[in-house]
């Protein structure tokens, strides 16, 4: 399980953020102050820290400072109430992780989360043997035989094989990532790598360095060439989840990268080729989004060649009794505890809920009743530690 820490002088944010937290399967700690922080992070280990940009005796930046000082790489995230676009800057120049504006977006958050903890490669030109790969293990298995998933699979053994640029939609939590990777992995560029870019948690000001990379001393902060994540992803796939929340600047780079098949790195002049499949994802409706003038109808056209929609889990109920026993099995093995059984009419008393987080929320309830049930779960279980924040 990924440690967080979460660094605010409000006690009810620190305890809001915790709470959120929790329930997505992180361990959490709380700091009032920079001061309490610091000493928090020389003693245990963390994989993320969340802080608050300005605090009573000690701000955010200085947080950040002092840890860099003393060589720590620990991500921080910088979240505050009073945001703007020099603030940004200035926090990610300062090596943030990433810069977050309140009242707190959950999803921008997580992802954010996701991406500081999640395997990154080293991002100076290295030779290509030492280039991103693949991830590492097996892929989670698409689990389900209803209809709607039924027809996602399918979809993705059709089109995996081509050189399709690929649109996933979806809600939140129904598992578009996991899609996009085995449209990665059925394809004739398995093997190769597999980048995920987060747009959401990118500042506007940053994609373009982030997406493309840039030379030495073109900005400030600029103190070694950096590849962008489209370099990385040569030959492979690049995967740009939550593009509906990419900036219209941002949209205009994009579009003319799949336009040309070429980039260049901030600060160069330098046309570079690439050979890259590109996969998105949304949970937004675009063709909303182009009408309310926040999302380029070109750019939908050329990313929607193939469209899928991954189905809410509302509409597969019938898949829950195939996920729940796959989630017990993992879990339990993960934390090195005898398995769980749940009892049929704990089974189907969780078909009843409403699932509004999809298998992200089903995922965490099983986790949640694993820990605080016995051998069995039953359905006095469920009623009492899922049903209540259903």
């Amino acid at each position: 399980m990924n440690n967080i820490l979460v660094v605010d002088d409000e006690r009810s944010y620190r305890n809001t953020l915790k709470e959120m937290l929790e329930y997505e399967g992180y361990s959490v700690d709380l700091a009032e102050s920079g001061v309490e922080a610091l000493a928090k992070c020389e003693n245990k280990h963390y994989d993320v820290v969340t802080c608050g940009l300005k605090m009573a005796g000690m701000s955010g930046l200085e947080v950040l400072s002092k840890l860099r000082k003393t060589g720590s790489q620990l991500p921080v995230v910088i979240i505050s109430s009073h945001g703007n676009v020099s603030l940004a800057v200035e926090c990610m120049k300062c090596g943030a992780h990433d810069f977050i504006e309140k009242p707190i977006d959950l999803t921008r958050l997580l992802g954010s989360v996701r991406s500081a903890i999640e395997p990154v490669c080293d991002t100076e030109i290295k030779p290509a043997a030492t280039s991103l790969t693949a991830r590492s293990g097996r892929i989670d298995e698409i689990i389900g035989n209803s209809t709607e998933i039924s027809k996602v699979k399918m979809m993705i053994d059709r089109v995996a094989p081509s050189e399709a640029r690929v649109l996933i939609t979806g809600e939140n939590g129904t598992g578009k990532e996991l899609v996009a990777r085995w449209l990665h992995e059925k394809s004739q560029r398995r093997g190769q790598p597999f980048v995920d870019v987060n747009c959401a948690a990118i500042p506007a000001e940053l994609i373009e360095s982030e997406l493309f990379g840039h030379e030495k001393g073109a900005f400030t902060s600029a103190i070694r060439q950096r590849k962008g994540k489209f370099e990385q992803a040569e030959g492979g796939t690049i995967f740009l989840d939550e593009i509906g929340d990419m900036s219209l600047s941002a949209q205009a780079k994009v579009l003319r990268v799949l336009q040309e098949h070429r980039i260049c790195r901030v600060g160069s002049d330098k046309n570079i080729p690439i050979n890259v499949r590109v996969i998105a994802a949304t949970n937004k409706n675009l063709k909303d989004e182009i009408a309310a003038h926040n999302f380029r109808e070109d750019l939908y056209h050329r990313l929607s060649v193939v469209v899928i929609n991954v189905p809410p889990l509302r509409t597969r109920r019938d898949d829950i009794d195939l996920l729940v026993p796959k989630f017990i099995d993992n879990i339990c093995s993960e934390y090195n505890i005898p398995r769980r059984r749940i009892s049929s009419q704990a089974l189907n008393h969780l078909k009843s809920l409403s699932w509004t987080g999809n298998i992200r929320e089903l995922k965490n309830i099983v986790e949640r009743l694993i820990i605080l049930c016995d051998r069995e779960i039953s359905l006095d279980d469920v009623k009492q530690y899922a049903e209540r924040f259903d």
